[in-house]
């Protein structure tokens, strides 16, 4: 089995069709270059880290579109002062995506001995935070009790 059919989810479920696209689009990405960990750093923080060895700062683009992280990477042009007999370092242009869950946001980002570690954190509005409704007693009023002759 190949693809993988949602439409009896989409005949009873209104709005996933994002899900089928992330499917498709996770499907037919290559995963090879560069390579890249994922780490959760605490509850509702997260790391990611990429090997780009070769690129420096200004070789390497961020952007965060519609939930969207896109890494991509440049090469810059410089000859080596010397004949390169072999290159093992791959310096290829990539680009990488990763589709973001609702609410995350990328805090930062530094390179550090050839490797790019992006900082993300989950920041949940507080519209849709849990809240605890407190329950008080009832209000007193304001009429004065009626007293009863004895």
């Amino acid at each position: 089995m190949n693809a993988l059919n949602l439409s009896p989810l989409f005949r009873t479920a209104i709005g996933f069709d994002r899900l089928a696209r992330l499917m498709d689009t996770a499907a037919a990405a290559d995963t090879s270059y560069p390579p890249y960990n994922i780490e959760r750093t605490a509850e509702d923080s997260y790391r990611l880290t990429m090997a780009v060895a070769g690129f420096g700062p200004d070789d390497i683009e961020l952007m965060v579109k519609e939930n969207t992280l896109v890494v991509a990477g440049r090469a810059s042009n410089e000859a080596p002062g010397a004949e390169l007999l072999y290159r093992g370092i791959a310096g290829r242009a990539f680009e990488r995506r990763f589709v973001l869950a609702d609410h995350i946001v990328v805090e930062g980002a530094d390179l550090q001995h050839g490797l790019l570690h992006v900082s993300l954190k989950r920041v949940v509005p507080e519209a849709l935070k849990v809240r605890r409704i407190a329950i008080g007693a009832p209000q007193a009023t304001t009429q004065p009790a009626i007293q009863q002759a004895a």
